[in-house]
């Protein structure tokens, strides 16, 4: 198979889906990689490494138009329309739930997409989301330390425990991935951390990974407004359900919180679990709604590129190169759990929440196929 790997155009997005380790790997299973010039600079990897991992050098013409498949990070961006056609595997984080306009394109263009957010594994989870959810969990407790700092307009705290002043107090919605990565860093700087969720077997497993300074609170309405109150940051790290009715955190409820408090919204779900959240970018990060100062990046892991690339490469690449050996259509007739990744098959939509989101027809993964 011909597979070609972009430089991402997204803004500030300077991840490059595959390391010179993963494309000698593609090679070796037979398959010829096309990779865009300077695809990897903003991860650190030149393209002469790539070269001599066996890849060839193109232009973003020849990487689109030559490739079977098109291997790289974020969803496909307007600029990259033009190059959607019948047939053409693409692979990456699509968030096609989120984007109506990119969604009618494949499927006006039949493009075959496999979105890296919904393969899932034997055990329900996500495992091509969990490497970049630790990130991002992590990287948002660090925009947290930074845009607290006066020099950024913040209230001049640092997040960390001071003897003799006031130890600050961090809110974290959510115990998966993202929410365990921002703890790990706000808990071992000595804040008072609480972290809210409704799965008391996640709420058991921090409990084993987090020091005392750290509490585990069942998430509820009369919780969520306790817990705001006091916070000095709240970071979201919970994964909103697209068709799910309310928020977690209403507009209103911002009037309950300190003026100088900060939010941090991980997951970047417009009008999600936090109803004022609007998605923003490294360039300018931060807004403020009802006096309260919110940074709500879509793509934080990009600004630790190096980190995110081994990740994400390290997840993706056994995926990619199933794909390669074995196509869509057998891999996802052979394996159930990479199934629920195929979002679009020849102007078929398969993923059901994108179908529900936008009141669009859907069908079933096998079905499409056959």
């Amino acid at each position: 198979m011909k597979i070609g790997i972009p430089k991402e155009i997204k803004n500030n997005e300077y991840r490059v889906s595959a390391t010179p380790i993963g494309v000698n790997e593609l090679v070796k299973n037979g398959h010829k990689v096309f990779v865009e010039k300077n695809a990897g600079v903003g991860s650190g990897y030149l393209d002469e490494e790539y070269k001599q991992a066996g890849a060839v050098i193109v232009n973003t013409d020849e990487v689109y138009n030559n490739s079977d498949m098109i291997y790289k990070v974020k969803e496909i961006l307007p600029p990259e329309y033009k190059y959607m056609r019948e047939n053409l595997i693409v692979f990456t984080y699509l968030h096609s739930n989120s984007n109506r306009e990119m969604t009618d394109i494949l499927l006006d263009k039949k493009v075959i997409a496999v979105s890296y957010e919904d393969i899932e594994d034997k055990n329900g989870e996500y495992p091509l989301l969990k490497p970049m959810s630790e990130i991002a969990g992590k990287g948002g407790f660090i925009a947290a330390m930074n845009f607290t700092q006066s020099i950024h307009s913040g209230n001049g705290l640092m997040l960390a425990r001071i003897h003799g002043v006031r130890t600050p107090i961090v809110v974290i919605i959510g115990a998966g991935n993202s929410g365990l990565g921002a703890a790990e860093l706000a808990a071992s700087l000595g804040n008072k951390v609480i972290i809210l969720d409704i799965d008391m077997n996640k709420l058991e497993e921090v409990k084993y990974k987090l020091p005392p300074n750290a509490e585990l609170l069942y998430s509820n309405r009369n919780n969520i407004l306790d817990s705001i109150k006091k916070a000095d940051v709240i970071i979201n790290c919970l994964l909103w359900n697209k068709n799910k009715k309310g928020h977690l955190i209403y507009k209103e409820d911002l009037k309950l919180m300190k003026s100088s408090a900060l939010i941090i919204d991980v997951s970047c779900d417009e009008n999600g679990a936090i109803e004022t959240s609007r998605p923003t970018h490294h360039d300018d990060p931060i807004y403020i709604e009802e006096g309260i100062r919110h940074y709500v990046v879509d793509n934080i892991p990009a600004a630790f590129s190096r980190t995110a690339t081994n990740s994400l490469s390290n997840a993706t690449l056994k995926y990619a190169v199933k794909i390669a050996n074995y196509g869509v259509e057998n891999s996802v007739i052979n394996d159930e759990y990479f199934r629920k990744g195929l979002c679009f098959y020849k102007g078929k939509l398969t993923l059901e929440e994108t179908a529900k989101k936008f009141l669009l027809k859907y069908i079933k993964p096998l079905d499409a196929i056959k």
